[in-house]
């Protein structure tokens, strides 16, 4: 299942989004991952979240960062929340890949049994049909 938190930069989904992964750790019976651009939000997360500085990887498009979740999805069998800041930017995504990557997201979470929730710094109303489904809060 992927779910989506839209809205522009500077509006608050960041926050949403470590208080969502925070929630999520006392219900979880598996592990939780939270990719990020940086450590800076290393203290606001729980530490029984595994936080990811994507930006120390070389992914310089969209189909690599889809082979880097794969890498992390294989790796780690108790895995059961994804957690993806800044999902634009740490996919180095362009506007026209945005429907294939969820897509992509969408059967890696349903085949591997993964929640993923992205944030998408964009308003609702541009993003992609498929996605507009997917948000859970347009801020």
């Amino acid at each position: 299942m992927v779910q989506i938190i839209a809205g522009e930069k500077g509006k608050g989904k960041t926050k949403y989004l470590l208080e969502k992964a925070n929630a999520a750790v006392g219900a979880a019976n598996g592990n939780i991952v939270y990719l990020d651009k940086s450590q800076k939000h290393m203290y606001e997360l729980s530490n029984k979240v595994r936080l990811v500085n994507v930006m120390d990887y070389p992914i310089t498009n969209c189909d690599e960062f889809m082979g880097f979740i794969c890498g992390i999805v294989s790796q780690d069998n108790d895995l059961e929340e994804l957690y993806l800041d800044s999902f634009l930017t740490i996919a180095n995504m362009k506007d026209d890949e945005i429907r294939h990557a969820i897509e992509k997201l969408d059967i890696i979470s349903e085949k591997y049994h993964v929640k993923t929730v992205l944030s998408v710094s964009k308003n609702e109303a541009e993003l992609p049909e498929c996605a507009k489904a997917k948000v859970i809060l347009s801020l």
